[in-house]
């Protein structure tokens, strides 16, 4: 999943920085806040079967991590106007390790509450360093190849949505015990519990050591850059954008879209389990999860050709339409055929963020970064449209459920049309 690019005030550094060492760990930082989010993927079928979780509860994991960009972008983009981008995004890689060593207690308590507590703290790492990442990877070159260099790191992140479910896979699903906790109680309960809680710790603490390296990195280079200016606003002026009509609906479109491509990852491993569509184990459903965001990877490069002739709100219309299409078939068919019509999906989501984003931004001109922050606050769709596709699951059926993420696209889809036939002149802006 990708977060909007920001556009950083560029008048404290002239015409950009030129420094290649530090667009690397930039990259670096896109693959792995990327891959960490899609790692709850394969998160949700383990604690699941681990505390027998309804599909409803089981959601609550996507609801605790994306909770975080709705409370913390805003507070985060006031840390980097007052350490920095370098220190913030320490700030935030440090974050992170603390969300994964929270694992520990979270695995020795066997409490599914502590658990999403590590979780929710993990993403608000994960949420700092995105508001630094995203306007410093434009920062960090000449303005005529700032868009090239978004593209490229957009794609360390789809890259690491691609590798990580399938490692993911081997580490946490490998060793799921063939025991059904329902049949077991008391001590023989507690001792299977931690056994198998101890494996998602053991990947995070992984992690925690990964990051904290790469932290480190970072602080010896916190130096490298001079602070942003401050501005002298205050952070709830910016829900004022939302009155305005066309980035109320862009800001809709992202919360249904994130909340879409969530609310489906989340539910693969279980669809694709069941004896009417693969039939899989937990671990070769889970390594699937890969072509579900690997398609985001390969259409992203097909869209940025395909967006260069035919309108954006077209181009996000027929993809919407064409994700409907593949829950349609997903839910009205049975084997190979259903399973990887819910795979190819990712395929059709893959334009659909950074378009949604650039049709809600077209009218806010040197509003753009305020706009930035409110889009990235409504990633919180991410938090409140899985658990409620969770709770049709439970009520209906996995199939069934597919029908909520499909109501977003076709909302999503009318915005498209609707943006393609109100036009916006060159230089529109609403007032600063």
């Amino acid at each position: 999943m990708a977060l909007a690019p920001q556009s950083p005030n560029t008048a404290a550094t002239g015409q950009g920085v030129d420094l290649p060492d530090l667009r690397i760990f930039v990259f670096i930082l896109f693959f792995v806040f990327g891959g960490i989010t899609s790692l709850n993927d394969i998160l949700i079928p383990k604690l699941k079967h681990l505390f027998t979780l309804s599909f409803a509860q089981a959601m609550l994991i996507q609801s605790a991590f994306f909770a975080a960009y709705f409370f913390i972008s805003l507070p985060a983009a006031r840390l980097v106007q007052r350490i920095g981008y370098m220190r913030t995004a320490a700030v935030g890689l440090m974050t992170m390790t603390a969300g994964c060593l929270l694992f520990v207690p979270a695995t020795l308590t066997t409490s599914f509450g502590a658990f999403l507590f590590a979780l929710f703290v993990l993403a608000a790492g994960i949420t700092t360093v995105q508001v630094v990442a995203n306007p410093l990877i434009s920062l960090l070159g000449p303005p005529a190849t700032t868009h090239s260099r978004l593209t490229f790191a957009q794609a360390f992140n789809s890259l690491g949505t691609t590798i990580f479910p399938y490692v993911g896979a081997i580490l946490i699903l490998g060793t799921l015990s063939s025991v059904d906790p329902e049949t077991l109680s008391g001590r023989a309960l507690s001792l299977y519990r931690a056994a198998e809680a101890r494996v998602v710790m053991e990947t995070y603490l992984g992690l925690a050591v990964a990051i904290t390296l790469v932290a480190a990195m970072v602080w010896l280079r916190r130096n490298r850059l001079p602070r942003p200016p401050v501005e002298n606003t205050r952070m709830l002026d910016a829900f004022n954008l939302l009155k305005q009509r066309r980035f109320g609906f862009g800001a809709l479109g992202i919360f249904l879209y994130v909340g879409a491509e969530v609310a489906i990852g989340s539910l693969i491993v279980s669809y694709l389990m069941q004896a009417d569509v693969l039939g899989l184990q937990e671990e070769g459903a889970g390594k699937l999860v890969s072509f579900y965001w690997g398609g985001a990877l390969v259409g992203r490069f097909i869209g940025a050709a395909v967006l260069r002739k035919v309108s954006p709100g077209k181009v996000l219309a027929f993809v919407c339409a064409g994700a409907i299409t593949l829950l349609l078939i997903a839910s009205t068919q049975t084997g190979t055929l259903a399973g990887y019509a819910l795979l190819a999906v990712g395929l059709m989501n893959a334009i659909m963020f950074p378009t949604i984003f650039s049709l809600a931004s077209e009218e806010l001109g040197p509003r753009a970064a305020e706009g930035s922050g409110i889009i990235c606050m409504a990633i919180v769709g991410g938090a409140i449209i899985p658990p409620l596709t969770g709770l049709l699951a439970d009520a209906a059926g996995l199939r069934m459920a597919l029908a909520l993420p499909a109501l977003c696209y076709a909302i999503i889809a009318s915005f498209g049309l609707w943006a393609a036939r109100r036009h916006v002149p060159a230089g529109a802006a609403i007032p600063a």
